[in-house]
């Protein structure tokens, strides 16, 4: 059975707080995966979440794509940098040739 990741903590921010410290807030839903309701007189009015809680929460990953981002976890090679990637495709293309 495929292990989930704990849903990050959703906080409460008020609007004026959401303006005046938007880069720190982007930063802690890029790297903590935090998310916030941004609150106007006490009324939720939005929602700031990073992009990958997003497309998990509206967008259905196909099965394919599953199997190969399990299959990159074991490997390891779901941390690789695109220079790393670039690398091996090179690497590849030279064997073959």
């Amino acid at each position: 059975m495929p292990r989930k990741e704990p849903t990050p903590v959703t906080k409460s921010l008020p609007a004026f707080i959401a303006r005046t410290q938007f880069g720190q807030i982007l930063e802690r839903v890029s790297q903590n995966r935090d998310r916030f309701l941004v609150t106007k007189k006490g009324e939720v009015k939005a929602v700031i979440l990073g992009v990958e809680d997003f497309l998990q929460a509206v967008v259905r990953t196909p099965t394919s794509l599953a199997a190969l981002q399990r299959q990159a976890r074991r490997r390891g090679t779901d941390k690789l940098t695109l220079e790393e990637i670039e690398d091996e495709i090179a690497a590849v293309r030279r064997a073959k040739t």
